[in-house]
């Protein structure tokens, strides 16, 4: 099959499988959060807290990767990962962030904006030691976002590091944990039939959540 810009064009779907009202969104936007992120795990979606996170250095020059939520409350949304990573760096010099969540199967996205910190280094050794021992290891092996001459390295450190603390505790690093981001704006995204999505949006201002319809 030829690949074409006519094909490409042509490609779309018309969402049709459900809709969002003023009247049935939760006045909370996490409560909403809640109700669209338990509809997609009761689905059955592949990782459904998987997120795009975009950030942008002091510049304003921006970038994007995917990552994945590992909590949400009142206070915000968590992810964990490299400090020294290449988004690390970025949030660093700019502690702004947007999260986008795309849940195909229910044509549902959500996009939140917010201010991101540092969760407490309590927290993130808590997480760090409920995950497996591999994916520890390959927090401390990982020199993210750098360049490396060849996979083998990290295979061998590794292997190392498997024999180093076989029976044992493994330490947190210092380079590597916990972010939150914490909203001061969330969108709820359903589609619908002929491109005239719902589209609800939640500001935060002066400490309260303020509700509005957007255009498609």
């Amino acid at each position: 099959m030829e690949l074409t810009k006519e094909m490409i064009q042509s490609l779309r779907q018309d969402y049709r499988s459900a809709e969002l009202s003023e009247k049935d969104a939760d006045k909370s936007p996490i409560k909403q959060f809640e109700k669209w992120f338990t509809a997609a795990i009761d689905a059955q979606l592949y990782e459904p807290n998987v997120m795009t996170l975009a950030t942008a250095d002091k510049s304003g020059k921006p970038n994007a990767r995917i990552v994945l939520l590992k909590g949400f409350d009142e206070n915000g949304f968590s992810f964990y990962t490299n400090y020294l990573s290449q988004k690390g760096k970025e949030i660093k010099k700019n502690p702004q962030a947007c999260l986008v969540f795309f849940w195909a199967e229910l044509e549902r996205q959500v996009r939140i904006e917010g201010k991101i910190e540092k969760l407490s280094k309590e927290a993130s050794e808590k997480y760090f030691h409920s995950r497996p021992v591999e994916s520890q290891i390959g927090a401390i092996v990982s020199p993210q976002s750098q360049i490396i001459t060849n996979r083998q390295l990290l295979e061998t450190k590794v292997k190392e590091l498997t024999a180093q603390y076989e029976g044992k505790t493994i330490p947190k690093p210092a380079h590597w944990g916990g972010y939150i981001v914490k909203p001061t704006s969330i969108e709820f995204w359903q589609g619908r039939t002929s491109r005239l999505h719902d589209r609800i949006k939640y500001d935060l201002i002066n400490g309260k959540w303020q509700t509005n319809r957007l255009a498609p």
